[in-house]
């Protein structure tokens, strides 16, 4: 007999005794903030770098779930050639960590890519009418974008092809005799049945890519992680940098994981409704 899940502490009616432990730990750290000149002054440097982390997780994770579900609809195409160009993808991308692919995108995807335009304009750069663009003209922040993006878009489109999948065959060809088009058939059967089972997944992807995202301070993207690492460099004060470093994506993964539980058990609800 496998393992299962077990139900959630919600499911059964226990009290969230654990966030109100988390908001009293928040507040106490948030105190020591205001009135530490030290801890202060580090949540200041460390606070700089909110908003690229922020940034980077926002466009990354958007195009990683354009690209996700158009790799998933390629994976449930008729042709079986874009279906095994699909299945490709996937199993290329999961294979490669997330820190080796970021610095393949960084030094040996963004080269080949400048190389390549070189080559495609170089008509243009000859007439001058255009200038060759050279590496330093593609940001190590949005290499690291497209590092994440490629890296989570293999995950993203298993969730959306099994939520596919798991829409009831029977209205799909229900809505093929009502004489629904393909994209019809997409829009008003199956994808409002599936966004039910790909959104819980989904989001778990999302609040992952909030702590992936400190990977780009490899690449010395000034995120939260690379300014701590520049301060506590400096300083000598890892415990003081660190503990804020801790504090920040405390905040960030577990604001994100309430507001997305929330949204999923009105979807829930909503669902049950119209049952």
């Amino acid at each position: 007999m496998g393992f299962q899940t077990l139900p959630s502490s919600d499911d059964k009616g226990d009290r969230p005794w654990w966030l109100a432990a988390l908001v009293l730990i928040g507040l106490a750290l948030a105190a020591v903030i205001a009135f530490n000149d030290l801890y202060a002054q580090v949540f200041t440097v460390v606070g700089k770098g909110v908003f690229v982390t922020i940034f980077v997780t926002l466009v990354a994770f958007f195009l990683a779930t354009l690209l996700g579900l158009c790799i998933a609809l390629l994976g449930l195409s008729d042709s079986l050639v874009l279906r095994q160009i699909a299945r490709f993808y996937v199993e290329v991308i999961r294979g490669i960590p997330i820190l080796v692919l970021l610095f393949y995108i960084a030094f040996v995807g963004a080269p080949a890519f400048v190389a390549l335009y070189n080559l495609a304009v170089s008509p243009l750069v000859s007439a001058g009418w255009l200038e060759p663009m050279v590496v330093r003209d593609l940001s190590l922040m949005w290499r690291a974008i497209i590092a994440l993006m490629i890296g989570y878009s293999s995950f993203i489109a298993e969730i959306f092809r099994a939520g596919f999948q798991s829409v009831d065959k029977g209205q799909i060809e229900a809505a093929m005799s009502l004489g629904l088009n393909r994209y019809q058939r997409f829009r008003l059967i199956v994808f409002p049945q599936a966004i039910r089972v790909i959104f819980p997944p989904l989001s778990n992807d999302f609040v992952a890519m909030v702590k992936d995202s400190s990977l780009v301070s490899v690449l010395g993207v000034a995120d939260v992680t690379q300014m701590a690492k520049v301060y506590a460099a400096g300083s000598f004060r890892f415990f003081e940098t660190y503990s804020i470093v801790t504090y920040v994506y405390l905040v960030l993964t577990i604001g994100l994981s309430l507001v997305l539980r929330r949204i999923e058990k009105r979807m829930r609800e909503h669902g049950s409704g119209e049952r």
